[in-house]
């Protein structure tokens, strides 16, 4: 992890934020921001725990495990996705909850949550009890289909994807329709509820007021999936669902060799000409069902058998080499562990080291950092984060909200944390 030093401030330092999240979608959120510099106050039951403590697979004494076999081994979820942040413990259902809440509230900046909707009004934590004590309150509420929800239940990244037409996006045409293989929901509705936060933190500065920011994972995906206009394409006769090409732009997209997969964009007549060249089949171009863009498109599944029989010829390097010479974009497709560590993404912290705070590992983890650069300043994650449940409620309760031992004492007695 990387700490913060007096002369690498980072943007949001100073700002305080209550993380009532949990799982994976809110606590992304919550990661960014204390990435970004924030101060952020994780809240869990203290029954349990956030639920990702139990995912598998663990880290511990003895390295990376599929089940739980030790009190210190540690969900790989909850070592990435808690990072800079601080535990608190607090029982929401409990009688004596909403006053430690109000006193969070009352010191904090913004404050995040992704209960199902009407979920945080009901427990007497949402954005209307916190605007009572605190009107400068910057509330992001992110549900599976907002906080204005009626129905629709429990959302999570596969129930989204399927909703909001992605799962269509991939695939081809027959066949079943392909789940992304990053939770693709989880991930980017968080990064609009951090837009949102900043921008209501901005108009804040303006007018003095908080507000309630309110997003929806079906709708930050779904908004995603409606850039290509798929009602246009079913006129026009287009097939949306092309597998591993984009017939539209052809030739585009991923194509085999003899040892893997390379991607490829030809999509103009110079990069055309160009793979054509690298295929040693120049003539290609005169042909009237590849002369032109608009020819290339109408006759792309000839195109893609026609490239597709080439590159099965040569190992990935070799394609790469020869395109690469022609200038027309290409790159070998990589497993993810060996994307992960490219040297560009690890110098810009884009993605990090994480470890055990305890028991190294032979296996080298990386997870995500802040892929953002500034030049007046600086991102990272402070080194600290809730390894035990409610392991800074000391800290927190007594150094900020100023209870004296015999309170913390007495809140613990009664189950309030």
């Amino acid at each position: 992890m990387t700490s913060s030093t007096p002369d690498s401030t980072r943007p949001l330092e100073g700002l305080r934020v209550i993380d009532l999240t949990r799982a994976l979608a809110g606590p992304y959120g919550t990661l960014l921001l204390a990435g970004l510099g924030a101060q952020v106050i994780k809240v869990e039951d203290p029954r349990g725990g956030d639920l990702a403590r139990d995912n598998s697979p663990y880290v511990g004494r003895d390295g990376v495990v599929v089940e739980k076999r030790h009190d210190d081994d540690i969900s790989i979820s909850h070592l990435t996705r808690a990072r800079g942040k601080y535990g608190v413990t607090l029982n929401l259902k409990d009688p004596g909850a909403g006053e430690v809440f109000a006193d969070l509230v009352r010191n904090a900046d913004i404050v995040m949550e992704n209960f199902t909707a009407g979920t945080a009004d009901r427990l007497g934590v949402g954005y209307a009890a916190a605007r009572a004590v605190n009107p400068g309150i910057v509330y992001c509420s992110l549900s599976g289909f907002g906080a204005d929800a009626t129905d629709g239940g429990k959302a999570m990244d596969v129930i989204i994807q399927a909703l909001s037409g992605a799962m269509y996006t991939s695939g081809e045409p027959g066949h079943p329709p392909v789940r992304i293989g990053v939770p693709i929901a989880d991930m980017l509705a968080p990064v609009f509820a951090v837009i949102g936060i900043l921008a209501a933190i901005e108009q804040r500065h303006r007018t003095g007021e908080g507000q309630h920011v309110d997003v929806s994972m079906l709708g930050a995906l779904t908004s995603f999936v409606a850039i290509e206009n798929w009602a246009a394409m079913a006129s026009a006769g287009m097939e949306a669902r092309t597998g591993l090409t984009v017939q539209r732009l052809s030739p585009f997209g991923v194509f085999q060799c003899a040892d893997g997969y390379v991607a490829i964009v030809a999509v103009h007549e110079k990069l055309a000409q160009g793979l054509f060249r690298a295929m040693r089949q120049p003539e290609l171009g005169d042909e009237p069902r590849f002369a032109t863009r608009d020819a290339r498109v109408a006759n792309a599944e000839m195109l893609e058998a026609t490239i597709n029989a080439w590159s099965r010829t040569l190992p990935t390097a070799e394609v790469v080499a020869l395109l690469e010479a022609e200038g027309v974009p290409v790159a070998p497709v990589r497993h993810p562990e060996e994307a992960l560590v490219d040297p560009r993404v690890v110098a810009r912290g884009e993605t990090v080291a994480v470890a055990h705070p305890s028991y190294p590992s032979e296996v080298k983890l990386r997870s995500v950092g802040v892929p953002i650069k500034f030049s007046a300043a600086h991102t990272g994650f402070d080194d600290i984060m809730p390894i035990a449940i409610g392991e800074h409620n000391a800290s927190i309760y007594r150094d900020i909200l100023g209870y004296s031992e015999e309170r913390i004492a007495a809140l613990h007695r009664t189950g309030t944390i």
